[in-house]
């Protein structure tokens, strides 16, 4: 029984990974995080969230942390967070995002390019 326990654990987590690994891919994989300088990488249930480099690169309202949400409807939900001084702010959510506009959607919130 534990066997098959850990056997459904290490499935639940690959898809998980997989989630997040889609949505990072689909932003432009490893030109997105040379570009955007995206750091400290984290997979959930459905999202993929990150933080962004607030003090070297001037994002639209100060965001330095983002949430991408893969919902139910095969859409996606961007949220751009400002985090200082112990305290979690929502500066921006944008809802219903096709995956084609995915880049352009999240360079419309932090002000930044995706690729050259």
């Amino acid at each position: 029984m534990q066997r098959q326990n850990r056997k459904i654990e290490a499935f639940v987590n690959d898809v998980l990974a997989n989630v997040a690994a889609t949505i990072l891919e689909q932003l432009g994989g490893n030109k997105f995080v040379a570009m955007t300088g995206c750091k400290n990488l984290v997979s959930s249930k459905s999202s993929l969230q990150f933080d962004l480099p607030g003090r070297t690169l001037k994002t639209k309202g100060g965001i330095n942390k983002v949430m991408i949400e893969l919902t139910s409807n095969d859409e996606y939900t961007i949220i751009g967070y400002k985090y200082a001084k112990l305290t979690l702010t929502k500066i921006q959510e944008m809802k219903n995002i096709q995956v084609n506009n995915l880049r352009t959607a999240f360079s419309n919130l932090t002000g930044l390019k995706t690729s050259l």
